[in-house]
């Protein structure tokens, strides 16, 4: 059996803890013991001729240089500590255990301090800077800021975010939007077909969600794009081009007689927002109910207007 020494390289409490475990194991007398016990502190370490127990052994070897070189040194990499989503592959559970164990070898036990710490440990973005501070006002115990933490995880990790796949789910039919790579319209753009397909989703009503902004889209101001998973085209509508009359006009879909929708790479972008008109400004999420809308670029006289209309998906 190897016997724990102290280098410097553990904080003192833990090692006196972790010693203590053999004054059970080798039956031996206090003062035996206490003597072992300081045999095993490194030699660069000096320590007080005169040691009556742990109290006084633990004291001495935080007084040692060696422990303020560890505590600066734990609270150096605290700062460098940085959270990864698990999406992105990071693990929150040894996170959080890293982050406790920085914290106690630092020895910075203040609240404050180690929401400090940990807000600065999380990706930069809107969604964690105001969670954070809305969820964390009052914390003021260590099990408390771990929880609250935690829900903002599992909210984030509900977010759609850029190059999320989802599938969409027609409301009113509780069927999910669908298209078949090579499957085209017969008429009109000749495109690919897109469809209200199955009421359960499989692959061909997997869409990636694509946007410009940086990390997260946001309800009423984000403009997206949906690209088809499987055949990789984007959702949109086309537009033809008469070189007689000059004018441009939208396919029509052969079933309903309204702008076609299709896969191919015309007019992409599309503005969504939340159904429920309580939520203007929220990020956008699994299980949000949204209007997916796009607005014309020409007029019904085939003429380009800033002030298109819009139609819905």
């Amino acid at each position: 059996m190897e016997f724990p020494k102290y280098n410097g390289n553990i904080h003192p409490d833990e090692w006196i803890k972790d010693i203590q475990k053999f004054y059970y194991i080798w039956k031996t007398t206090y003062k035996e013991f206490l003597r072992i016990a300081i045999s095993l502190v490194d030699p660069t370490i000096k320590l007080p001729t005169e040691i009556r127990d742990t109290d006084e052994l633990c004291n001495a070897l935080k007084e040692d240089i060696s422990f303020t070189i560890f505590k600066n040194t734990n609270k150096r990499i605290l700062q460098t500590l940085k959270y990864i989503p698990e999406r992105k592959g990071g693990n929150t559970s040894n996170f959080i255990s890293n982050f406790r164990k920085l914290c106690y070898n630092a020895e910075i036990n203040n609240i404050e301090e180690q929401k400090n710490y940990l807000y600065k440990s999380l990706p930069m973005n809107n969604f964690f800077s105001s969670e954070f501070f809305k969820k964390m006002k009052n914390v003021n115990s260590v099990n408390e800021l771990i929880k609250k933490f935690e829900d903002i995880i599992v909210d984030e990790e509900n977010l759609i975010t850029n190059n999320s796949v989802v599938a969409l789910k027609h409301v009113a039919t509780g069927k999910y939007l669908s298209s078949i790579k090579n499957l085209c319209y017969e008429t009109e753009s000749k495109s690919q077909l897109v469809f209200v397909g199955s009421s359960e989703p499989d692959p061909d009503s997997l869409w990636k969600v694509l946007h410009d902004e940086e990390l997260l889209a946001t309800h009423n101001k984000t403009s997206i794009n949906l690209q088809h998973f499987k055949s990789n085209m984007l959702l949109a509508t086309s537009i033809s081009y008469d070189s007689w009359t000059c004018r441009y006009s939208y396919h029509k879909s052969p079933s309903t007689k309204h702008t076609e929708v299709n896969c191919s790479g015309n007019q992409p972008n599309w503005n969504f927002k939340l159904s429920k008109l309580e939520n203007h400004q929220g990020y956008l999420k699994s299980n949000d109910i949204i209007k997916l809308s796009t607005k014309k670029l020409y007029d019904n006289n085939g003429q380009y207007t800033l002030n298109g209309q819009v139609e819905f998906l």
